[in-house]
């Protein structure tokens, strides 16, 4: 789970991100007129791939009986995993803007 240890605000939020998992993984009419050409195709497949595994974990979690705010901390704690294999991926992007 996540403890309690660290930012307080950065918990709240990574807790209230996961409650979007509680429906079906799409992608939206809004998100594709208004995702930024910034974004790199690595960047969409990671989140694309981060937005189907945590719905359905989400829906497994509470299949098999655990209270909803269980399963939410448990897709918040995998959220920061995706979003941390994203920063990585920038961060070796932008040094190499930089190198060239």
């Amino acid at each position: 789970g996540i403890t309690k240890v660290g930012n307080s605000e950065l918990r709240r939020l990574l807790y209230e991100a996961a409650w979007s998992y509680r429906t079906p993984a799409k992608v939206g009419a809004w998100l594709i007129y208004y995702r930024p050409d910034s974004v790199t195709q690595y960047s969409k497949d990671i989140a694309w791939k981060a937005q189907q595994r945590l719905c359905s974990r989400y829906r497994s979690l509470t299949a098999k009986g655990k209270k909803s705010q269980v399963a939410i901390t448990a897709v918040a704690r995998e959220l920061t995993g995706f979003m941390w294999d994203i920063a990585l991926a920038a961060q070796s992007s932008f040094s190499q803007q930089k190198q060239n």
